[in-house]
């Protein structure tokens, strides 16, 4: 299981000359159950690689936690490190780039196995053919470099480069977007085969809700670096609770252009992690926040009858009247 608690993580820069920290992952709670896939969902800028990223390492955390299995990974020395790299791994949004164009497949393959087991020689080609034809390539693949494959074949590589050591987590941060349409399809339902047969858990980054929808069970919504809604896949897409999750969901390109709009699309821009609304980050985009409530403290996550957990003062049950009426309204 992995599980974050109130994960933060804050970049240094300058703005108008003054040094700053922008806060890109603003104490952030998941809960990942073994064999779960969740997705992350949100706006681009809204933090959902940061937080893959954060959980492998590939960035530095500057408050909260990261748990798995009940094991503090926050922190970690190079030792235990190396120990999570056999435990979670990542596949990346582009495979043209995730791959050495001077190695070989076999090598690119190889590369962890090397690193973390004693395999060598006729056994480590055994073991990376074998890897191979788990993601669907045959043996000939073994001696090809990247250039020499297409961009379907590629990120099947980098899967099986991600699952060579056995792994229980697996961050995959939008793996089909830089990809066709018809070999995206491919890639998605050879995720779901490979999760069921070695029994791995996920959490999938995309902005695609159809692909979350697809492959994920669970699923987190995030806005300006907050989980703003949590739960059950088809309970959220159904059933939104928090305004933005609505009004992501609303956004989705209609197949026939002549079709009304299903709802408004989402007002005014996003605001700058620089300079954080008071309150709710959304309430300045949000029709239904609700002057003197929503833009006064922060709001804390709310549980609804149905489990799901909200960041919204609207299914805060000591709320003032009017934000009842707005719920209702919603």
């Amino acid at each position: 299981m992995l599980e974050t608690h109130d994960l933060t993580v804050g970049f240094p820069v300058r703005a108008d000359g003054k040094k700053a920290i922008l806060t890109a992952v603003n104490k952030v709670n998941l809960r990942i159950e073994k064999g779960d896939a969740l997705g992350l969902v949100g706006e681009s800028g809204s933090g959902k690689s940061t937080v893959g990223r954060t959980i492998l390492h590939l960035n530095r955390a500057t408050g909260g936690s990261v748990t798995l299995d009940g094991q503090d990974i926050t922190r970690l020395n190079a030792a235990d490190e190396k120990v999570l790299r056999r435990r979670a791994q990542m596949v990346f949004q582009d495979p043209h780039s995730a791959l050495n164009p001077r190695m070989t497949i076999m090598r690119s393959v190889a590369e962890p196995l090397i690193l973390h087991t004693k395999l060598r020689g006729a056994e480590l080609r055994e073991k990376v053919g074998s890897l191979l034809e788990i993601v669907g390539l045959q043996k000939q693949f073994l001696y090809r470099y990247p250039h020499e494959l297409s961009g379907g074949q590629k990120q099947r590589v980098c899967i099986a480069r991600a699952i060579a050591l056995n792994p229980e987590l697996l961050v995959l941060d939008e793996p089909t977007s830089a990809l066709d349409v018809s070999v995206q399809a491919q890639i998605l339902e050879f995720l779901k085969s490979i999760q069921k047969e070695l029994d791995l858990t996920y959490l999938f980054i995309s902005h695609n809700l159809a692909v979350i929808r697809y492959v994920c069970n669970r699923v987190a919504v995030m806005y300006l670096g907050q989980i703003v809604e949590q739960g059950e896949t088809e309970e959220v897409f159904s059933n939104p609770k928090h305004p933005y999750t609505k009004a992501l969901l609303e956004a989705v390109p209609l197949p026939e252009p002549g079709q009304p709009r299903r709802g408004k699309p989402i007002v005014g821009d996003i605001p700058s992690p620089l300079n954080l609304p008071k309150g709710c980050f959304f309430n300045t985009r949000c029709e239904k926040a609700i002057a003197g409530v929503c833009d006064q403290k922060p709001v804390p996550n709310f549980t609804t009858e149905d489990g799901r957990r909200v960041r919204c003062v609207l299914y805060d049950p000591e709320v003032q009247p009017q934000a009842a009426a707005a719920a209702a309204a919603l």
